[in-house]
Formats: structure tokens, C-alpha cells, sequence
């Protein structure tokens, strides 16, 4: 069996190996899937999160399913929270495409919608809130949350993610990358060379 290359993180107080996964020719990412890495994980990097993100006072906790779930529910028990919304990048009955925008992931590759349910709009209506992923790398899905979460009337304050990936997502948001806390930060990977070996890449 082949071993996959990793490359080691620092996620916090915690060091974790990721797989090397390629995107296509020329681009490669660390990838860290929160759901894989365990319940004790995910508890300590919540905690964490949540330590960065409490200065800037949230009411609520939003996040992306699927793999945001976990960090949510993680984060919003750390503030003392009991309620947090998800927003979805898949289609389902209740959701419809009234509270909708588009997004294009980097690890998708497909255009998708990132929907919020109508029934939640009021949860986040008026409050302050923090928008929580496992990774922020283009600053695509990031981007298309706070522009959902304005239109219905919340205030965005802070952005939490385990991870940044690149520099990307830094122009990608603009002033709302001033908003982002994160436990770590990792480069993207480029062949290069003659032998077109792994490099890794802000950009």
C-alpha cells in the first residue's frame, strides 16, 4: 500500500500530520478534514477558537456543513452558547434558494450555493455573530457567508478558522480579512523544478 505524503501542522496547542491530496496538475493541499481528526481534537480546537473569538463578543456562532459542524458546536459550548446556525452548500426541501449566494469552493470545484433556512433567518437577524470553518483558503465560502448573513440583517463581527491555507483569501475578503482569527496558517503546494517536486506556495 502506498503511503499518501503529509505535511505537519500546528493547529493550536495541537500537531496533527495532513495528507497531501492533489487538486490537479499543478495544485496540491494539505487537507484537514475536523471530523476525522476525533471528539478530543475538536474539543481542544474549539475551546481555542473560542478563546480568540470571545474578545470580540458574538451572540451566535455560524458555520458551513458539513465539516464546520463539529467546530461549531465546539465553539459555541466553549462561549457558553446554546444555539448556533449552519448554513448548507447542498440543495434540501427546506432550505429553497430564497436565502441563497453563490460560491465556488476550492476543494469542490463546482459551482454551489451556500443557503441559510428561512425558518433561521431570525436567530441571526440583529446579533452580532461569528462565522466559524475549518479552513479558509480562497476566501470564497467565507466571502458568501457574511454576504448572506448582511443581507438578513446580522453583524458579522469576527471570523474563526482552525486553519488559514495560502494568502489568498486575504484579498478575496478585503476589509472583512481583519476579521479573521485563526490557530494556524499553511501554504498551498506547486510543482516545481525538474523534477516537479511538491513546493510549497503562499500564493
Amino acid at each position: 500500500m502506498t503511503t499518501r505524503p503529509a505535511y505537519r501542522v500546528t493547529v493550536g496547542s495541537q500537531t496533527v500530520d495532513l495528507p497531501l491530496v492533489p487538486l490537479s496538475d499543478d495544485l496540491t493541499v494539505a487537507l484537514l478534514i475536523c471530523v476525522d481528526l476525533g471528539v478530543e481534537f475538536a474539543a481542544t480546537a474549539g475551546r481555542e477558537l473560542a478563546a480568540e473569538l470571545a474578545p470580540s463578543s458574538p451572540d451566535l456562532v455560524v458555520s458551513v456543513a458539513t465539516m464546520g459542524i463539529p467546530l461549531a458546536i465546539e465553539v459555541s459550548r466553549a462561549l457558553g452558547r446554546d444555539d448556533y446556525v449552519i448554513l448548507h452548500k447542498t440543495p434540501k426541501i427546506h432550505l429553497g434558494d430564497s436565502l441563497a449566494e453563490p460560491v465556488l469552493s476550492i476543494t469542490t470545484g463546482t459551482p454551489q450555493k451556500l443557503r441559510l433556512d428561512p425558518a433561521r433567518a431570525d436567530a441571526v437577524r440583529g446579533r452580532r455573530v461569528a462565522v466559524v470553518d475549518d479552513v479558509i483558503s480562497t476566501g470564497a465560502s467565507t466571502g458568501a457567508a457574511l454576504r448572506l448573513l448582511r443581507r438578513v440583517g446580522a453583524d458579522p463581527v469576527v471570523i474563526g478558522t482552525l486553519m488559514t491555507e495560502g494568502e489568498a483569501w486575504r484579498s478575496a475578503l478585503g476589509a472583512d480579512a481583519g476579521l479573521v482569527r485563526s490557530l494556524g496558517s499553511m501554504p498551498l503546494f506547486r510543482r516545481s523544478g525538474p523534477d516537479g517536486e511538491l513546493a510549497p506556495s503562499w500564493e
